[in-house]
C-alpha cells in the first residue's frame, strides 16, 4: 500500500501532482476536528495550512504519523514539541513568502507615506481634497530596518532603488555583512532616533514581543512613520496610538497584531493609519510556492531523505551539494556499524575526511545515529528521533573533522568503544559513475577492503583456511541464495580473516547460524543496506 497523505486545507494544484504518483493523497476539512482525527488514524503525513491545529492530541491520533508539513512560514498551530516526542517531522516552507512579505511592507510604506488608503476612501465617497493627503517622499529619507534576516535584506534591497538612506539594528549579523548590503548597523535606539521610516522584521520571541513600546516610542524622530509587517505584538498597539495621537508618530502600516482576527483595534481610530488582514503571503505566488516546496519536504521524508526545511531535526538547514551523496553513506555505515559490533555501542565518532569539511558536515553524524538504531529499535527511526534513542540508551555520538585523507577525496568512518570494552571501527567512501554515486566499504574493523556497499551484505569472521570460500558458496547457493559480490580480507596467512559477501536475497537467522557454524565462523552478521 502506498503511504497515506492528508492534505487538510486548500493547496495548490501543482503541489498536490507532486505527491499524487507516489502516495495515496487524501482530503480532510481540517477545521471539523471529529473528521481531521478519525482522518489521521491512517495518515503517514498531514499538509495543513494556519486553520488546523496539530496539537499532542492530533499526534497521538495519527500512530502512523511520520511528518507533519505547514505550508508556510509560522508554526503557531502545530505543536512542535508534541511531534518531536514521538519522532514525528515537522517541516515548513521558510522562504516561500518572504518575496511577498517583504513587498507587502514596501507596499505598507509608500501607502503610509502618500495617505493612499485614506484619499482613495474619500475619493469614493464624493471627496476630491487634494490638499488634504498630502504626503511626502521617500528618496533621500533614512529607513530603519529592525531586523535583518532574509525579508529584512529583501526590504532593504528594494528600498535602496528608492535612494534611501539605510540603518538596521541587528545584534546577530555581522557588521562586514551589513556594509555588502549597503545598510549601517546602528542600535535600537539610534536607529529609532535618526529614522523617517521603520520597518519590523523580527521573528516572534519571548525577547521581540513588545520590543517597541511606550518607551521606544518616546525617543522616535518626530514624524517617523511606522510599519508592522512581521509578527503581531512586536509594536505595542496602544502605545503606538497614544504616539500617534500625540503627532510624535505621523502614520502606520499595520499587516499584523497582537490577536488574530483583529476586527478591533485602537489603531483603526487613525486616518493616517493603513491597516490590512496580515496579507503579507497573500499573493497566488507565495501560497503556490508555500504548497510545492511542502509536498516536495513530505516526498522527501516519506522516502526516508534528509529533509533541510525540518524544524525539528537536529543539524537542519541546507545540505551542500556535495555533501548530500554522504547522507545515505553515513547511514550505510550505521548500518553496518552496529551488523558488526552485534550490539549498541557506547560511544561512536563520525570522522569526516577531506575536502568536503569545507562544507558544513554536521548532518553526517545525523545520519550516522539514524543508521546506528535502524535494526535495533521495534520504533521507526528517523532524522527526528535518532538523537533522542542515542540519548536514551547513553550512547555518545561525537563528529570530528580531517582536511587530509589517503587513497580517497572523501572518507566517512564509524569508529566506536563497545560496553565490553572491543572497538570497532567502519569506513567507506563515494565514487561517482557518471549519474550515478556508488557506495564503497574501504575499512571493517581494520580489515581494509575495496567492495560495494549496496544490497544486502554479510560478514564472517573466521580463522583463515582452504575452502571457506567454497563452503560458503556451497551453502548460499543450496539456500538459493545468490552472491553478487564477494571479498576477503586477512591479517596474515592462517591468521584472523574477514569474508564479506553481498547477496540479492536476505537469510534468515537459521540459515546465517548454519553458515557461520560450518566455517567455524567467531561472528556472523547481516545488514540490510537496500534503499527504503
Amino acid at each position: 500500500m502506498k503511504p497515506v497523505v492528508l492534505i487538510a486545507e486548500e493547496l495548490a494544484p501543482a503541489a498536490v501532482d507532486v505527491l499524487a504518483h507516489d502516495f495515496d493523497v487524501r482530503h480532510v476539512d481540517g477545521t471539523d476536528r471529529p473528521a481531521l482525527l478519525t482522518a489521521l488514524a491512517e495518515a503517514n503525513a498531514v499538509i495543513v495550512r494556519s486553520a488546523t491545529l496539530i496539537d499532542t492530541e492530533a499526534v497521538a491520533a495519527a500512530p502512523r504519523l511520520r511528518v507533519v508539513a505547514r505550508a508556510g512560514v509560522g508554526l503557531d498551530n502545530v505543536e512542535v514539541p508534541a511531534a518531536t516526542a514521538r519522532g514525528v517531522m515537522v517541516v515548513n516552507a521558510p522562504t516561500s513568502n518572504i518575496v511577498s512579505a517583504a513587498e507587502q511592507a514596501i507596499a505598507l510604506l509608500l501607502a503610509v507615506a502618500r495617505n493612499t488608503a485614506s484619499a482613495s476612501t474619500a475619493l469614493k465617497a464624493g471627496e476630491w481634497k487634494r490638499s488634504k493627503y498630502t504626503g511626502v517622499e521617500i528618496q533621500g529619507k533614512t529607513v530603519g530596518v529592525v531586523g535583518l534576516g532574509r525579508i529584512g535584506v529583501l526590504f532593504a534591497a528594494r528600498m535602496a532603488a528608492f535612494g534611501t538612506r539605510l540603518v538596521a539594528y541587528d545584534p546577530y549579523i555581522q557588521p562586514a555583512r551589513a556594509a555588502q548590503l549597503g545598510v549601517r548597523l546602528v542600535g535600537l535606539e539610534e536607529l529609532l532616533r535618526e529614522s523617517d521610516f521603520i520597518s519590523i522584521h523580527l521573528p516572534k520571541t519571548p525577547e521581540t514581543v513588545g520590543l517597541i513600546g511606550e518607551k521606544e516610542l518616546a525617543m522616535v524622530k518626530p514624524g517617523v512613520r511606522i510599519v508592522n509587517a512581521a509578527r503581531g505584538g512586536l509594536v505595542d498597539e496602544q502605545a503606538l496610538a497614544d504616539a500617534i495621537a500625540e503627532g510624535r508618530v505621523a502614520g502606520a502600516g499595520i499587516d499584523v497584531y497582537g490577536k488574530e482576527p483583529c476586527t478591533a483595534s485602537p489603531l483603526f481610530a487613525f486616518d493616517n493609519v493603513v491597516a490590512t488582514p496580515h496579507l503579507g503571503a497573500s499573493t497566488v505566488e507565495a501560497q503556490d510556492k508555500a504548497g510545492l516546496a511542502v509536498a516536495r519536504s513530505v516526498k522527501l521524508a516519506l522516502q526516508g531523505e534528509f529533509v533541510p526545511d525540518a524544524v525539528n531535526v537536529q543539524a537542519g538547514g541546507v545540505v551542500a551539494e556535495d555533501v548530500r551523496p554522504l547522507l545515505p553513506l553515513a547511514e550505510k555505515l550505521g548500518r553496518v556499524f552496529t551488523a558488526v559490533a552485534g550490539g549498541v555501542a557506547a560511544s561512536v565518532t563520525v570522522e569526516v575526511r577531506g575536502e568536503i569539511v569545507a562544507h558544513e558536515v554536521s548532518v553526517l553524524k545525523l545520519a550516522a545515529t539514524k543508521g546506528l538504531f535502524a535494526s535495533v529499535v521495534e520504533e521507526q527511526v528517523t532524522y527526528v528521533n535518532a538523537p533522542h534513542l542515542a540519548a536514551a540508551r547513553g550512547v555518545e555520538v561525537a563528529l570530528t573533522t580531517h582536511t587530509e585523507t589517503i587513497d580517497h577525496p572523501n572518507l566517512v568512518t564509524l569508529a566506536g568503544a563497545l560496553p565490553d570494552g572491543r572497538s570497532v571501527s567502519v569506513s567507506g567512501t563515494v565514487t561517482s559513475t557518471g549519474s550515478r554515486d556508488v557506495f564503497r566499504l574501504t575499512e571493517v574493523d581494520g580489515f581494509d577492503l575495496e567492495l560495494g556497499a549496496e544490497g544486502i551484505l554479510l560478514f564472517f569472521r573466521y580463522a583463515d583456511r582452504p575452502g571457506v570460500v567454497g563452503l560458503v558458496g556451497s551453502i548460499l547457493g543450496a539456500a538459493g541464495v545468490n552472491i553478487a559480490a564477494m571479498q576477503v580480507a586477512r591479517r596474515e596467512a592462517g591468521g584472523e580473516a574477514l569474508m564479506t559477501l553481498t547477496v540479492d536475497s536476505a537469510l534468515d537467522a537459521e540459515l546465517l547460524s548454519s553458515a557461520a557454524d560450518s566455517i567455524g565462523a567467531v561472528a556472523a552478521s547481516a545488514a540490510d543496506l537496500r534503499e527504503e
